[in-house]
């Protein structure tokens, strides 16, 4: 399956186009209002001032005014009155409609003017209204004015967005520009960490904002990464160490038993001679064993692979009395109540190799002089089995690091002192049954003390 492409574009382009985009639109409903809203009000003042114009003639009919002075006072400001008396007479002229294509009438086609109503021809604003003395008054303002204004008005609106947007997108990829800096800082710093600058970081002074949470995402994940590779280069350095350790603990088994067998084929000892010299080649052969199947555990359990595990009750006295006779030396077992055996649901198998490393590593640092105790007991709904040898005993500082592959202390530094990985096998498996094996404070001595679930 093909991971999707990430899309690359400017951002700076896209953001500015968008802003502009924005920008234009809102200019556009700007526009549209301004000029409807305009037009609206002109027009409503224009009809408002022909209303005005008639009450004002009705006024002076009413003082007895002559129809010249009451044409005087409505006409002008674009409107423009004819008066026809109750006689038929007309007085004053209003200009004929310009004439449309047909030869009729320009403007919106409509019923004849309503007496006391504005009526709107298209290209002007009729009014005629009955005065008291019988006379009939006719107003007309023409609307081509507040036409051309609202024309102009457009043509302003227009010019003046063109050179607002030009104006903007100036200044918009420069405001752009800035705001995306800090992007910016986030490519050379990374490129400086491709180039061997592993410690620099953004550490932004806002991270609760949009570029502070990515610069802190930024940081974080370099970090990880930086911690990622300080882990690899030590699993890299421990698996060496491994490696050597193990081709040096081979070594030296190895070339004790082609010792053996070269001296057994070289000069044909007597029968005992050659008894001793195969039998110290099958212990060597034996120890080598051991240590191919500790590098097996451990390669198996950094693999994150867990150990299969074949439960079933089991008697962990009988258990740690057979690991006893297995190991052999100064071990005593007993048990820490005398009461019914202590049982746990446990693989016995893997619960025997873990009290075999531990006995075996007791009995090293014991001493032929030495003793080691296993007691076993139960408590708090676990099973305990603790081992206690009286040998130089571990100090404060090492009970955690003990447990680390490839660790062996000083005073444990004897010829069959071990790879170091018997107590790192034993706590992995403990830890795989539910339990744990701990390094605790003792009197005299180290005592290792292995806690397993009762019930599984």
């Amino acid at each position: 399956m093909t991971a999707p492409v990430l899309r690359t574009a400017s951002l700076r382009r896209r953001l500015s186009l968008w802003v502009l985009g924005l920008l234009a639109l809102l200019l556009v409903v700007l526009g549209v209002t301004v000029d409807l809203v305009l037009g609206a009000n002109l027009r409503s003042d224009l009809r408002d001032r022909l209303v005005d114009r008639a009450e004002i003639a009705a006024s002076l009919v009413e003082q007895g005014r002559s129809d010249q002075e009451v044409l005087e006072a409505v006409t002008g400001d674009t409107v423009q009155a004819q008066l026809e008396t109750a006689d038929g007479e007309q007085v004053g002229e209003i200009p004929d409609p310009p004439a449309g294509p047909a030869g009729g009438p320009a403007g919106r086609p409509g019923p004849p003017p309503t007496p006391g109503a504005v009526v709107d021809t298209g290209d002007a604003y009729v009014l005629q209204t009955e005065l008291s003395d019988g006379s009939r008054l006719t107003l007309v303002a023409d609307q081509s004015p507040i036409t051309e204004a609202v024309a102009q008005l457009r043509w302003v609106l227009v010019l003046g967005s063109a050179v607002t947007l030009v104006l903007a997108a100036g200044l918009v990829s420069v405001t752009v520009g800035l705001g995306l800096r800090p992007l910016g800082r986030m490519t050379t710093l990374a490129r400086s960490i491709t180039s061997g600058d592993r410690g620099r970081r953004l550490r932004p002074d806002r991270p609760t904002t949009e570029l502070g949470r990515t610069a802190a995402a930024f940081d974080d994940m370099l970090d990880e990464l930086e911690g990622a590779e300080r882990a690899a280069r030590r699993a890299e350095a421990g698996m060496r160490d491994l490696l050597g350790d193990a081709a040096h603990e081979l070594r030296t088994p190895l070339a004790a038993v082609q010792a053996s067998v070269e001296t057994v084929l070289r000069t044909d000892p007597d029968r005992a001679r050659r008894e001793e010299l195969l039998a110290g080649a099958v212990r060597e052969l034996q120890r080598s064993g051991r240590l191919v199947a500790d590098l097996l555990d451990v390669a198996r359990f950094d693999s994150g692979d867990p150990p299969a595990l074949h439960r079933r009750p089991t008697d962990l006295l009988e258990l740690a009395r057979g690991s006893a006779r297995r190991v052999g030396g100064p071990v005593q077992v007993v048990q820490a109540v005398e009461e019914a055996p202590v049982h746990a649901d446990v693989d016995p198998d893997r619960v025997g190799q873990v009290l075999d490393n531990l006995l075996r590593n007791a009995v090293r640092a014991a001493g032929p002089d030495g003793h080691v105790r296993v007691e076993v007991g139960a408590g708090d709904g676990s099973a305990v089995l603790a081992v206690t040898d009286d040998g130089p005993g571990v100090p404060a500082d090492q009970r955690e690091r003990v447990f680390d592959r490839l660790v062996r202390l000083d005073a444990a530094r004897v010829r069959d002192g071990g790879a170091g990985l018997g107590l790192p096998i034993a706590r992995a498996l403990a830890r795989a049954h539910g339990g744990d094996v701990t390094c605790e404070p003792a009197t005299s001595g180290a005592r290792f003390v292995v806690r397993l679930p009762s019930g599984g």
